[in-house]
């Protein structure tokens, strides 16, 4: 099934022109915007689709990359089982290549690892329009360098993933919301870090004015003894399905308005981050995830103020949406890029890459970092 789009980048790569790799779109504003992207080919995935091989007990599944991300979802859900690190959709057309391609984890992340710690093999068309398999499809694989791995996050520079094998995980038994309101940053980071050092089976968190959320996933008399020891208040069953289902789609109120959107990595016990022009008086618009680890931020302010403050941490930054184009543009951060500047030496480990599997640059130009 895959014959189809090997002959287009066959074609695409002996006439010289450029691919740009989609599936439902519903990623195009992630990653790099180069100016000659209009001008590439689209090569749409979304044909090749379909479950390939599936067994529950086996706790891995192997679709193609157009498959619909709801529809993977869903068969998975029809057994007890799902993806642990809860990927974004962002949109009803995600597809399973986009999934693996963008590398994004949802609140299940700090818990459960993210989807790249959860590719087992993968199929992959190069820019010599080579069909290459990597990995297996099964857990206990042992296949030399861990190229399927590498391609979690590679926005698609290296290939046309056309096929993954992903280790599932049963669903969890019992799940349970706690809200606790009046709570300031600085405690909600002191409280997180605490309580990742318990006994207790925390699933995800999220702060944001003032109120705090914590889930906790697993056997119910584990989920029940937390919830006695935590206290807080217990969100009903679908305001909780909500409240996460909205963070994890960043459908949620913080995520709306047009300044610049920041995902700042940092570690879990960084105190409130106050880049330059905010103050404990005037702290900024943010969110924080992961226990702490995760801190998203609106800010107008210069990239490499933003930089700065991550780097000091100890983490990076990234800018994960643009926003408007006068904030953009009032703040420096268009010309910025959307990932932090690699040193010298892993530029070369990406420039080596992308020879190796795209030596005429066929994918995705750009779309990670220039020039790759």
């Amino acid at each position: 099934m895959a014959d189809g789009l090997i002959d287009q980048v066959r074609a695409a790569a002996g006439q010289g022109r450029r691919l740009r790799i989609r599936g439902g779109g519903t990623k195009d504003w992630y990653g790099e915007q180069p100016a000659d992207a209009d001008a590439a080919t689209v090569l749409d995935t979304r044909g090749h689709a379909g479950i390939v091989e599936y067994d529950p007990s086996e706790l891995v599944v192997t679709a193609r990359c157009g498959t619909p991300l709801a529809d993977l979802e869903a068969t998975l859900a029809a057994s007890g089982q799902m993806l642990a690190c809860e990927p974004p959709h962002f949109g009803s057309g995600a597809t399973v290549g986009g999934c693996v391609a963008a590398g994004l984890s949802g609140p299940r992340r700090a818990t459960a690892g993210s989807i790249r710690d959860f590719v087992l093999g993968a199929k992959l068309i190069n820019g010599r329009g080579q069909h290459l398999s990597f990995g297996g499809r099964v857990i206990k694989n042992v296949a030399g360098y861990d190229v399927s791995r590498l391609l979690a996050g590679s926005l698609g520079i290296l290939g046309v993933i056309t096929e993954v094998s992903l280790k599932v995980v049963p669903a969890p038994v019992a799940e349970t919301t706690l809200r606790f309101d009046g709570i300031a940053q600085a405690e909600a980071i002191r409280r997180l870090n605490h309580w990742a050092g318990q006994p207790l089976p925390l699933s995800a968190s999220a702060w944001s004015g003032d109120t705090l959320h914590l889930r906790l996933s697993g056997a119910a008399a584990a989920v029940r003894s937390a919830t006695t020891a935590l206290g807080g208040e217990v969100l009903d069953a679908p305001s909780a399905a909500t409240f996460w289902l909205a963070l994890r789609e960043q459908s949620a109120p913080f995520f709306a308005g047009d300044a610049p959107l920041w995902r700042l990595s940092v570690p879990s016990w960084t105190p409130p981050l106050l880049p330059g022009g905010h103050s404990q008086d005037a702290p900024p618009d943010m969110l924080v995830e992961w226990g702490g680890a995760l801190r998203w931020m609106r800010s107008t302010l210069p990239a490499e103020t933003m930089r700065a403050a991550a780097r000091d941490a100890g983490g990076h930054a990234t800018l994960f949406r643009r926003g408007s184009l006068s904030d953009a543009q009032a703040s420096g951060i268009e010309a910025a890029g959307c990932f932090s500047p690699l040193d010298p030496a892993l530029l070369r480990i990406h420039q080596r890459l992308k020879a190796e599997f795209d030596p005429a640059g066929v994918f995705n130009h750009g779309r990670l970092y220039p020039g790759l």
